[in-house]
C-alpha cells in the first residue's frame, strides 16, 4: 500500500489547526499516558496504521509499559486499567463507533471519575484523534516506523 498524498503538504492550514487542538488537549488536565491510551484505542479501532504505530510509541514513551499497551485491545478483560482509564477507554469506543450514540451509563461513569474539565478535554482528545485516523486512513498514510 503506498501513500496516496501529502496532505500535510497540500493543507498545511488544517494541520496546523489540527496541532492547535492537539495543544489545547497536552496542556490541559489529563495525564498524558491516559491520552495516549485514548489516541491509540481509537486508532486501533480506526484502523489507522500510522497512528497505532505512532500512538503506541508515544505511550511507552510517556510511561506506559508493554503489557498495558499490548492489552489495549482488550482492556476490558484485564485487570491493568485503572478506573479512569476505563472510563476513557468506554467513551472512547462509544464515541469512535457513534453506533446510536454515547450511551448514557458510559457518559455518566465518565463523568463520575472525571472533573467537567477534564471531560471536556477528554472529549476534545477523543474527536480529534478520530479526526487525524479519518485523514491518515483516507490517504493512507505510511506508518512512520515501517516508512523507507
Amino acid at each position: 500500500m503506498s501513500e496516496r498524498m501529502n496532505l500535510g503538504a497540500l493543507a498545511p492550514d488544517a494541520y496546523r489547526a489540527m496541532a492547535k487542538l492537539d495543544a489545547f488537549v497536552a496542556a490541559g488536565p489529563l495525564p498524558r499516558q491516559l491520552l495516549e491510551l485514548v489516541r491509540l484505542r481509537a486508532s486501533q479501532l480506526n484502523g489507522c496504521a500510522y497512528c497505532v504505530d505512532m500512538h503506541s510509541g508515544d505511550a511507552h514513551r510517556a510511561g506506559v509499559d508493554f503489557a498495558k499497551l499490548n492489552a489495549v485491545v482488550v482492556w476490558r478483560d484485564v485487570p491493568a486499567f485503572d478506573e479512569q482509564e476505563r472510563a476513557a477507554l468506554a467513551l472512547t469506543e462509544a464515541a469512535t463507533r457513534l453506533d446510536g450514540g454515547v450511551p448514557d451509563a458510559v457518559w455518566d461513569e465518565a463523568a463520575r471519575v472525571f472533573t467537567p474539565e477534564q471531560l471536556a478535554a477528554l472529549v476534545v482528545a477523543i474527536a480529534t484523534i478520530n479526526a487525524w485516523n479519518r485523514m491518515g486512513v483516507t490517504v493512507q498514510m505510511t506508518p512512520e516506523s515501517f516508512a523507507s
